[in-house]
């Protein structure tokens, strides 16, 4: 091994069929507070440094291996063809690394709540009492279903058994194991060539090499974890979202310690993977996924969801949902608007209620108030986007684009039919369909000349109220007549 390697090998049992799941995904690939059961518990053992980093596989092993080149490409999938129990999971393992030699980490793959700091102090303790192996126990107010540890009278672990095989002495233990051990390579493979079947399930149990060790007079010792739920595991949808409350709970605490203001913990939720500067505010009702970051000063929510999003210094985010998008530095986002990939709003850029924007760059101190859609487009500076504008960027086949240039004032209920490029200093008519481009300082106009057909109501629509308020308008049997406003409404922008 060199230096920084605390342990030549890392192997994590992940071929369990996971039947209490009742799920078409494998157990250890449901996912946790922004990663794959597997992902934490390799995760926590990253930092040991192993040469050796070995996933053994069985059920769904092809998804398991898939997922393991996507999040872990350093580790090796070890085939178990047939579950036969966690020790014979480890003995498949160990023979995929023949020559192997020094202290090995076996865990299981189903322990989300496993921390660096946990393992980490295992194997530091494994070390100083100079052990055959060593086991990560834990206290706990409700054992149920967990293998206890059996110590003898000065404090010695002289066996582990599992709750289907305790005596009703036994079950009364509460300290358990946390199916995380650390020994020695060649240690295990004797112990582990040796275990028997001798139990109410016929299978091959890892912990049955506590005793066989001890047999042989060697010194088994029992580290336990500073927090008893870093060794909870997951065989149910309940116990999945109550290790997913843990979690989260537990990247909150951090959080706030580190100045961030979290006003309603109970209903915000953070992924491991998203990381939130000191000052920043989270209103209830938040989630942050993914790679999601959010800059000091920032406020994110109420009622706001983010997925691998990056929101600057002195930004917000208000009842909206994002994802893949950049939020400049003083941009402000909501309320109920939706950020879809390739989003990018330049420092204080507005994208105000009901605006869908995908593939789009909005320039800094450009609006887009309202109820708009802007799909595939650059707008400039200081632009301004009227009420109901839609960048029509898709002709059935393809996405086209559309240029919007500084300073620019989009009328509202504008249509821009890409590709098409509106000119810095620009202005368009509401209500226009823009086909053409529109050069700099120029107003585009494309709609129709508007047409008033005089007393249409009272002829078409006679006792109606619209006609009696006609008709108390313009006096008894006058037609309305048309209306001449003096000239045209033409950019009829709606700001703000």
């Amino acid at each position: 091994m060199s230096p920084q390697q605390a342990v030549a090998a890392v192997v994590v049992l992940a071929a369990g069929q996971g039947t209490r799941m009742r799920s078409a995904t494998p157990k250890v690939l449901h996912e946790i507070g922004g990663r794959s059961m597997l992902g934490h518990v390799l995760a926590a053992a990253a930092p040991l440094g192993a040469a050796e980093t070995l996933v053994v596989v069985g059920a769904g092993r092809e998804v398991v291996a898939e997922h393991l080149a996507a999040v872990a490409p350093g580790a090796r999938p070890v085939v178990q063809d047939e579950q036969r129990g966690s020790g014979h999971a480890a003995a498949v393992a160990l023979a995929a690394v023949p020559d192997l030699a020094g202290p090995v980490l076996v865990v299981n793959g189903d322990a989300p709540l496993l921390r660096e700091q946990t393992v980490t102090a295992l194997v530091e303790a494994h070390r100083d009492a100079g052990a055959a192996l060593t086991v990560l126990t834990a206290r706990v107010e409700d054992p149920t279903g967990l293998g206890r540890i059996v110590r003898d009278g000065s404090g010695a672990v002289t066996g582990i058994v599992e709750e289907r095989d305790a005596t009703p002495e036994q079950r009364a233990i509460t300290e358990v194991n946390a199916g995380v051990y650390v020994g020695d390579a060649a240690a295990f493979r004797a112990a582990l060539a040796r275990i028997g079947q001798d139990n109410d399930q016929g299978e091959l149990y890892l912990t049955d090499v506590v005793g066989l060790l001890v047999g042989d007079g060697e010194t088994v010792a029992g580290a336990p974890a500073e927090d008893p739920d870093d060794v909870l595991g997951c065989n149910d949808r309940r116990e999945l979202a109550a290790r997913r409350r843990t979690l989260n709970d537990r990247v909150l605490d951090d959080l706030m310690r580190a100045g961030v203001t979290v006003v309603d913990p109970a209903t915000t939720w953070v992924d491991v993977t998203a990381t939130v500067a000191a000052d920043a505010l989270l209103e209830p009702g938040v989630q942050l996924r993914g790679t999601t970051s959010v800059a000091a000063g920032a406020v994110v929510g109420p009622d706001s969801t983010l997925v691998d999003t990056t929101v600057g210094e002195g930004a917000s985010v208000v009842r909206s949902h994002a994802l893949g998008a950049v939020v400049g530095p003083q941009a402000t986002v909501g309320p109920f608007s939706y950020l879809r990939p390739g989003t990018d709003l330049a420092r204080g850029a507005k994208v105000g209620a009901f605006v869908e924007t995908k593939n789009a760059r909005v320039g800094e101190d450009s609006k887009v108030p309202h109820l708009s859609y802007v799909g595939d487009a650059t707008i400039g500076r200081g632009a301004n986007v009227g009420a109901a504008t839609v960048f029509v960027n898709y002709d059935g086949t393809a996405k086209h684009h559309t240029t919007v240039g500084d300073h620019v004032r989009i009328g509202s209920d504008t249509m821009l039919v890409a590709p098409v490029t509106v000119g810095d200093g620009a202005y368009t008519a509401a209500g226009s369909v823009i086909t053409q481009d529109v050069p700099p300082g120029a107003m585009g106009v494309a709609r129709a000349a508007q047409r008033n057909v005089a007393g249409w109501v009272r002829r078409r629509r006679p006792g109606s109220a619209a006609a009696r308020a006609a008709e108390a308008a313009t006096g008894p049997g006058v037609g309305a007549q048309a209306d001449d406003a003096g000239g045209e409404r033409l950019a009829g922008h709606h700001d703000q």
